[in-house]
């Protein structure tokens, strides 16, 4: 894992995702998706899982029956990158 910095603001980071906010506490993006039950959540989260580990940017994240909660940061740069964004993008569109 390479260090870097932070390389966006959360208003930049979120200018391009109006469905997220800014979680200041872990200096991450976030937003929770809920779906029709948990196999519809658990099959949303294969498919970001696979995106991330392709990506090689994991997200922080909990599952509760049809709920996912996702939070992006890049630990590495201790808060946003371009990394985060092009992640969530992805996420939004597994979820559209």
């Amino acid at each position: 894992m390479t260090s870097e910095k932070p390389s966006l603001s959360p208003d930049e980071a979120l200018r391009e995702l109006p469905a997220w906010t800014y979680d200041e506490a872990r200096c991450g993006i976030a937003r929770s998706f809920r779906f029709r039950d948990f196999n519809e959540a658990f099959a949303f989260m294969t498919r970001v899982a696979l995106a991330a580990e392709q990506a090689d940017h994991h997200p922080e994240w909990s599952n509760v029956w049809n709920r996912v909660d996702i939070l992006l940061t890049t630990h590495s740069a201790g808060g946003l990158t371009q990394k985060d964004v092009e992640l969530a993008k992805r996420i939004d569109g597994f979820a559209a």
